[in-house]
């Protein structure tokens, strides 16, 4: 089986695959966007999970750049990678963050043994960082990962919210393959 990047416009919470990602806030306790969709239609299971995380390992929050698991609730997707995005004028170091953000999610999907993991547009939305540049840094670090890591992660799904922002990603992954 070939390793694939697909890009589609969708609600994430809908896809079918072995693994989403959540672009959750440092409390893992919902919020706006994809996590309070993740939340509200996995259901309170979910909450419950990262409420133990919280209380066990992160009393404090989830650092920006690192991942948690959880199950999917009653969502189609068997796991919940959860991810802190950085906060595009907040952060000293948003570029090494979001790249955070991809890499630990997908050895974390491969940990599981995920052959397939949908991400949203991480930090493309209120927490600021330019599409544009997010877009590359996703793509860049997919195609890394399939290139440096073999295991069992096939497909991955970049899930964008519009079709602007589809057209954005697919801008991107072809200007990755002029480069490359």
């Amino acid at each position: 089986m070939s390793k694939t990047i697909k890009i589609q416009v969708g609600d994430i919470t809908q896809l079918k695959v072995d693994a989403i990602v959540n672009a959750a806030n440092a409390s893992l306790m919902g919020g706006g966007g994809v996590d309070g969709a993740i939340h509200k239609n996995g259901g309170p299971i979910i909450l419950e999970e990262c409420r133990r995380i919280r209380k066990d390992h992160y009393p404090e929050g989830l650092p920006t750049g690192e991942v948690v698991l959880t199950s999917g609730g009653m969502l189609p997707a068997r796991h919940i990678i959860h991810t802190v995005g950085p906060i595009f004028h907040q952060d000293p170091a948003p570029h090494q963050h979001l790249a955070n953000c991809y890499n630990n999610a997908l050895a974390m999907a491969a940990n599981i043994g995920a052959k397939s993991i949908a991400f949203p547009g991480i930090s493309t939305g209120v927490y600021g960082f330019p599409k544009e540049e997010a877009a590359m840094i996703a793509i860049t670090c997919v195609q890394n990962f399939f290139r440096e890591k073999p295991g069992p992660v096939f497909q991955v799904i970049l899930c964008a919210f519009s079709k602007s922002d589809a057209l954005i990603l697919e801008e991107a992954l072809d200007q990755y393959h002029k480069q490359g």
